[in-house]
C-alpha cells in the first residue's frame, strides 16, 4: 500500500480548505477554540487510572502471556511508542507495549532536551513558501504548550538568546522570531524581546563582546527527556496498558483472513531478554514505533519493502554549569558549516549541540572526537576570550540517531524535515516514522486513528490533550519545601526529587536512609556533588529499571551529566540493586562491567581516556619540568620514580589530613595509565602537559599535589572534590 501521510492534527482534517475560506487569523481563532474544546472533552471523559501504582514487570509479563488477544500491540518504548500506548489505552482499547531494551534507551533520551516548534523549520517554511513546514511548526507549538501543562515538574519555559553581530541581522531575525510568536498564538509561552549590547552581556556575561550589536531573546520549552518518556510509559501502565521493557520482538505472527483471504499481521513472537523465555502476544493491530529501527520491523513483515528511514547522528556534549547562565540558553543559527548549535543550561550543567551527520544504524552510537571538537570550536566562537573553552571540560558526550523520513536516494539529511509519516502495509502493520520529540502525542493520536480505521476497532477520539502524566497532577513549585520540612531532606535534594518525580517525590522520600548526621536527617547521596540519593535506586526498580545502565542513565541522569561521577556511583548502585533483585556476585560483576562499557563507549569516557594515554606527548618547558619534578618528589621521598597510595597517605598525615583509602585509590587510578597501582613520574608529567593544553582539567591528583606543596608548612586541609573538571 502506498504511503499514507500522517494526519496533522485538526489543521489537516479539512483545515487547508477551511483556512482558505476563513483566512489565517480567523482560522487561528477557530483552531484555538477547537483546542480548548478538546481539553474540556478530555477532562470530561477520561476515567481515573485503573492502577494507583504501575504493576510490577512480572505482573505485566503475566498479562502479556495470558491475554488471548489485545486490540493494540505497540513495538517500541521510546516517546512515540509510549505515546501510542497511552493514547490507545485511554480510549478504552486493550493495549500492550514491548521494548527490546529499556524505555527511552535510544534516541528519546539523547535529545537536545528542548520542547520546541522549530525556529529553523519556520524559516524554511517562509523562505520556500512551504505550507507543510508551516503546519509542522504550528502543530509543534501546540504540542509544546500541552507538554508543559501535563508534566510541569519535568518541563519549563526557557529563554534562548540569539546574539547579533551585524546590524542588518537585527531586523531580519527580529521579524523571524516575532513570526514564531505569532504562529504560536495563544500557545506563545512569553513574548520575545530585543536586548541592547550592554543588557545582553548582563544576561549572558560569557558572550563574545567584540562586534556584538545586541541580541534577541525568545522562549521555548526544556525538559528531562528520559524521565518524560518514562512518565508517559508509567502513565500508560497505570491506565491499564501491559508494558514491558527488555522484551524483544523475534518475529511477527500472521494469519489468513477467512473473508478476504489476505494474510494479516496478528501479533508478535516475543523474547524476554533477561530470561530467554519466549511466547506469543496476539493483537488485532500491531504498531511499529521503533524509531531508527523502523525498517528492520517492516522487513519482518515484508523482506522486499522499500526503506523509508534515513538516520542522522546528533552529538551533544555536557560542560560545567559555569559556561552558561543558570536560566538563559544560546542559539547559534549559522555555524561554520551551516548547522544550528544550541548552548543550554540543563540540570545545573551546560549542554552544547548538536551535529547532523548521516550515519549507520546501531544500538550503541558513539560520539566521535571530530564531532566533539566541532562543537567546542563553535562554542569558542561565541564565548568571550576570557573564557578558556577546554577539551578537558567535557564531562559527558553522547550521540543520538534521528529517525528522519526521506527518499532513500537523498544524501543530504540537513534538508529533511522531521514530518511524521504513518505507513500501512498490505498485511495491516502500521508504522509511525519520523517526527520529533515535541510532537510525540499528536503522532500517537494520528497512529491510533489510523489503527482504528484500518482494523475496525471500536474506540472514541483521542483523550490525551490535557491528560497529566505521572507525577504532574499534584505538583507545585513549592512542593519541595514540604519534603524538607516533613522528611529532613537537604533543600537541593528536595528540589531535585520534586523536579524528577513530581507528586511521587514523597514516595521516594519515605524510602530515604537516615544519614546519621544532624542535617540532613535522611537522604544519603550516591555521589557528593549531585543530589541523587540511594532511595532513588530502590524506587527506580519500581519504575522497571532492570540494569545498572538503566539506573545511571535514565532513572537518574548521572551518565549524561558526568561520566566520572557515574562510574564512582556504580559500585554502590549495583550493591543496592543486587540487594533488591537478588543478584549473586557473578551478576553484580557482569552489571558493573556492562555499565562501565556503556560509559566508555556511548557516554564519552573513551574520548576522555584518549586525551591522556601512555603515548601522550610531553610538551613542557624545561623550567616547568623541573617544577613538576620537585612537586612529584615531595611525595616520592624514596626517589623510586613512582608514587603509591602509601606515599600520598604519608604526606597527608604529615599535614594532619585524613582521607578514605578508596577515595585515594580512585584519585590515583585516574592517572595510572598502565593500571599497575602506581603513578610514575612520566605519567605525572604527561598529566601536567595535558592540563596545560586544556585537554584534561580538574584532575584531583594534580589539585591535591599542588595544594599539598603549597601548604605543607601551614598544615591546612586539602580540597579534593572534583572541581568541575571533565573528560
Amino acid at each position: 500500500m502506498a504511503f499514507q501521510k500522517a494526519v496533522k492534527g485538526t489543521i489537516l482534517v479539512g483545515g487547508g480548505a477551511l483556512a482558505t475560506v476563513l483566512g489565517l487569523s480567523q482560522f487561528a481563532h477557530y483552531r484555538r477554540k477547537q483546542v480548548n474544546l478538546a481539553y474540556v472533552e478530555a477532562a470530561e471523559y477520561i476515567s481515573e487510572p485503573v492502577n494507583r501504582e504501575p504493576p510490577s514487570r512480572e505482573a505485566q509479563l503475566l498479562t502479556l502471556q495470558n491475554t488471548s488477544e489485545f486490540d493494540i500491540l505497540v513495538i517500541g518504548g521510546g516517546a512515540t511508542g509510549s505515546g501510542c500506548a497511552l493514547d490507545a489505552v485511554t480510549r478504552g482499547l486493550k493495549t500492550a507495549l514491548v521494548e527490546r531494551d529499556d524505555f527511552s534507551s535510544g534516541t528519546s533520551s539523547r535529545s537536545t532536551k528542548l520542547i520546541h516548534g522549530g525556529v529553523r523549520y519556520l524559516q524554511k517554511a517562509i523562505m520556500k513558501l512551504d505550507i507543510e513546514q508551516y503546519r509542522m511548526v504550528k502543530e509543534a507549538l501546540h504540542e509544546r504548550a500541552n507538554l508543559l501543562e501535563i508534566a510541569p515538574h519535568l518541563s519549563a519555559p526557557l529563554p534562548i538568546m540569539l546574539p547579533i553581530y551585524k546590524w542588518w541581522q537585527l531586523p531580519y531575525y527580529w521579524v523571524g522570531i516575532k513570526l514564531y510568536d505569532l504562529v504560536a498564538g495563544s500557545n506563545c509561552l512569553k513574548s520575545s524581546y530585543v536586548l541592547s549590547k550592554s543588557r545582553a552581556l548582563e544576561h549572558f556575561p560569557m558572550l563574545q563582546k567584540d562586534k556584538l550589536v545586541g541580541a534577541i531573546v525568545y522562549y521555548d520549552g526544556q525538559h528531562n527527556d528520559a524521565r518524560m518518556n518514562l512518565a508517559i510509559a508509567l502513565t500508560a501502565a497505570r491506565y491499564g496498558a501491559a508494558t514491558a521493557n527488555y522484551m524483544e520482538v523475534v518475529s511477527l505472527l500472521k494469519k489468513t483472513d477467512p473473508q478476504t483471504g489476505k494474510v494479516l499481521v496478528s501479533g508478535a513472537r516475543c523474547k524476554d531478554v533477561l530470561t530467554g523465555q519466549e511466547f506469543d502476544v496476539r493483537a488485532k493491530c500491531v504498531i511499529n514505533a521503533t524509531g531508527p529501527f523502523t525498517d528492520s520491523v517492516r522487513k519482518m513483515d515484508d523482506k522486499d519493502t522499500a526503506v523509508i528511514c534515513q538516520p542522522s547522528a546528533g552529538v551533544h556534549i555536557v560542560m560545567p554549569g559555569y559556561y552558561s547562565p543558570e536560566s538563559m540558553g544560546l542559539l547559534d543559527p549559522a555555524t561554520s558549516d551551516g548547522r544550528v548549535i544550541f548552548f543550554l543550561p540543563w540540570q545545573k550543567m551546560t549542554i552544547a549541540g548538536t551535529t547532523d551527520t548521516p550515519t549507520d544504524i546501531t544500538h550503541h552510537p558513539i560520539p566521535s572526537e571530530e564531532d566533539i571538537n566541532f562543537i567546542l570550536n563553535e562554542v569558542r566562537n561565541y564565548l568571550s576570550s576570557d573564557v578558556e573553552v577546554r577539551r578537558g571540560d567535557v564531562l559527558a558526550a553522547w550521540s543520538g540517531i534521528r529517525p528522519l523520513v526521506t527518499d532513500p536516494k537523498s544524501a543530504d539529511t540537513q534538508s529533511i524535515s522531521r514530518n511524521h509519516v504513518v505507513d500501512i502495509s498490505e498485511s495491516g502493520l502500521i508504522t509511525i516514522a519520523g517526527g520529533k520529540w515535541t510532537t510525540y502525542r499528536s503522532m500517537a493520536e494520528d497512529t491510533i486513528n489510523a489503527a482504528i480505521k484500518t482494523h475496525n476497532l471500536k474506540a472514541g477520539p483521542s483523550r490525551t490533550v490535557g491528560l497529566f502524566l505521572q507525577g504532574g497532577k499534584d505538583w507545585s513549585p513549592t512542593l519541595y519545601i514540604r519534603l524538607v520540612q516533613d522528611y529532613g531532606l537537604e533543600s537541593e535534594v528536595a528540589q531535585h526529587l520534586a523536579a524528577t518525580y513530581g507528586d511521587k517525590a514523597f514516595e521516594v522520600a519515605k524510602m530515604a536512609s537516615v544519614t546519621g548526621k544532624r542535617w540532613p536527617i535522611v537522604g544519603v547521596r550516591l555521589v557528593s556533588e549531585f543530589p541523587y540519593i540511594e532511595a532513588e535506586v530502590k524506587y527506580g526498580i519500581k519504575e522497571y529499571a532492570c540494569t545498572a545502565v538503566d539506573m545511571i542513565s535514565r532513572r537518574t541522569r548521572l551518565a549524561f551529566l558526568n561520566v566520572q561521577a557515574a562510574e564512582e556511583a556504580l559500585p554502590r548502585i549495583v550493591e543496592l540493586m543486587g540487594r533488591e533483585l537478588n543478584w549473586d556476585d557473578y551478576k553484580k560483576e557482569e552489571e558493573l562491567e556492562t555499565a562501565r562499557k556503556f560509559l566508555y563507549y556511548e557516554m564519552g569516557y573513551k574520548s576522555r581516556s584518549e586525551q591522556l594515554t601512555d603515548r601522550s606527548e610531553i610538551s613542557l618547558l624545561p623550567s616547568d619540568i623541573d617544577r613538576y619534578k620537585k612537586r612529584f618528589h615531595k611525595f616520592d621521598a624514596d626517589q623510586k620514580g613512582f608514587i603509591t597510595i602509601v606515599d600520598v597517605q604519608r604526606v597527608l598525615e604529615s599535614i594532619s589530613v585524613q582521607m578514605d583509602e578508596n577515595t585515594l585509590h580512585e584519585i590515583l587510578n585516574e592517572v595510572d595509565l598502565n593500571k599497575n597501582g602506581q603513578v610514575e613520574l612520566n605519567e605525572f608529567l604527561q598529566l601536567m602537559s595535558a592540563i596545560q593544553k586544556g585537554r584534561v582539567s580538574g584532575s584531583r591528583l594534580a589539585i591535591l599535589m599542588k595544594t599539598a606543596e603549597e601548604n605543607l608548612d601551614r598544615r591546612v586541609p586539602i580540597p579534593v572534590d572534583r572541581s568541575g573538571g571533565g573528560l
